[in-house]
């Protein structure tokens, strides 16, 4: 998930939006009852904070566009990559998210959320120097091209693994500054933000590399070098972020249960007698399985079977964040009207057919011009809601004390789930002989379906327990 942010982008343009959210927030009078954590924030540095972390997630997505998703696919295949080896790519974030739980526990013992993710994501995001140097190089001492799919590899690897670690503790620290009222609104704003950089910068980065007079592989060096620009800049917003202390935050929380919590807090010995969490990790474990099954070969559909040119499929993929960018407020808006398993359930199930409308494609006018598109807008506005409300549900239902160490589980069992479902994809793609990529596709839409019914499952509400909640209404008390 998820949930893991063109300096063309100005940060006045989202100041304005972002202090009407926030001063939302002083209209209440029991404002101060709706953070995670108990511990006194001034108003004003909250406000910079919601701020400044939108700000970093525009660069930090910069970042991610590049070191992931169709450019780093379409480098991939210019290198020969095989499909196997491209799974493999695809999986390497998501095992890694088996450290998430070990970082959850060290950022426990630490004295500064701000410290132990900066030094984090800056170690993991200034690796990938050593492939940009090696592109650099490339012309003076030629390098085998599968050589270069190696050092990708193992590049990708170490930065993912690191930066796994920080993934648990960025997330505790959100929670502790974003009312938890306000969670659809601000996280809606956030990620909207973060697809209208995906609007503008995929298809000129996909454009630029296309067209770069010494060739492609050569222009993804000159935009990895900009990415990692782009996400270093990222993490200097972060010193504006109000920083969180994890021994004031629990010490306070072991006083006094705070009420805006859905659960009361348990320790952390007692997971598993929390049924509603482990309805959610079935789901989510589940979910992450069907949908990698076939996520990570949509690109590679374009690019090998259609033989799409590059700047064509980085369009397409930039309708995506497009479709992202329109429908992000709806959807936190109907969350925290609605509920966010409510809206999980109603658009899963157009997310779990969309890989079987794939089927009907191929290269032909009518794909390349209306069907492939209208696939992109589609996937883009459902998964807006996907993304957004399956963080909130899991915010809301994990309990309040060791909350990062539940949201490293949940990450952690994703991961695995997700990496087996991209290497069992790639594994088929590569040796299967019933209709390649298409079969798969037809494969993942039958077990998304299945993987929705633990969902049902799941309540939001924290005043409903035990198996017959989900009759009732997913709307929060």
């Amino acid at each position: 998930m998820k949930f893991g942010s063109a300096d063309a982008i100005e940060p006045e343009k989202y100041a304005e939006p972002m202090i009407q959210v926030v001063r939302s927030i002083e209209l209440s009078e029991s404002a101060p009852s709706t953070f995670i954590a108990p511990v006194k924030i001034p108003k004003n540095a909250i406000r910079t904070s919601l701020r400044a972390s939108t700000i970093d997630g525009v660069f930090a997505t910069i970042f991610s566009n590049i070191t992931a998703g169709v450019l780093l696919t379409n480098f991939l295949i210019d290198l020969g990559a095989t499909p196997t080896e491209i799974g493999v790519l695809a999986s390497v974030p998501m095992l890694a998210n088996l450290v998430q739980p070990i970082g959850a526990h060290l950022s426990e013992k630490t004295t500064s959320r701000h410290l132990f993710c900066g030094w984090i994501y800056g170690v993991s995001r200034s690796m990938w120097l050593i492939l940009a140097v090696v592109l650099f190089l490339l012309d003076r001492n030629p390098v085998n091209q599968h050589t270069l799919v190696i050092i990708t590899l193992s590049v990708a690897s170490f930065s993912g693994v690191l930066g796994a670690f920080g993934s648990a503790p960025w997330l505790s620290w959100m929670a502790a500054l974003v009312p938890s009222r306000l969670r659809g609104r601000y996280f809606g704003f956030r990620n909207s933000a973060a697809n209208l950089t995906n609007l503008i910068s995929i298809p000129l980065m996909g454009w630029a590399i296309s067209h770069w007079l010494g060739g492609a592989i050569q222009g993804y060096g000159l935009m990895l070098i900009l990415g990692i620009a782009a996400g270093l800049i990222s993490l200097t917003c972060q010193n504006f972020i109000t920083d969180i202390n994890p021994q004031e935050q629990r010490s306070s929380l072991s006083l006094t249960p705070h009420p805006s919590s859905p659960h009361p807090p348990i320790p952390s010995s007692s997971l598993w007698q929390h049924s509603n969490f482990l309805m959610f990790l079935l789901y989510f474990t589940l979910w992450m399985f069907a949908v990698n099954l076939s996520a990570p070969f949509f690109n590679l559909y374009l690019l090998d079977d259609l033989k799409l040119d590059i700047s064509l499929v980085t369009l397409y993929n930039s309708l995506s964040p497009a479709a992202n960018l329109l429908m992000l407020v709806l959807w936190g808006k109907l969350a925290d009207r609605f509920g966010n398993r409510a809206i999980l359930l109603s658009v899963g199930v157009g997310v779990a057919i969309t890989p079987m409308l794939w089927l009907i494609t191929g290269m032909n006018p009518v794909s390349v011009w209306l069907w492939l598109p209208l696939l992109h807008l589609l996937g883009g506005g459902t998964w807006a809601a996907i993304d957004l409300c399956s963080t909130n549900l899991q915010i809301g239902i994990v309990p309040t004390q060791k909350q990062s160490t539940y949201f490293g589980i949940v990450a952690a069992t994703g991961g695995v789930s997700s990496a087996v479902g991209t290497l069992a994809g790639g594994f088929l793609v590569q040796y299967w002989d019933y209709s390649g990529l298409l079969g798969l596709f037809f494969l993942s839409t039958i077990l998304r379906l299945v993987a929705l019914l633990p969902l049902v499952f799941v309540s939001e509400k924290p005043c409903a327990s035990g198996w017959s909640s989900w009759l009732r209404s997913p709307r929060p008390c």
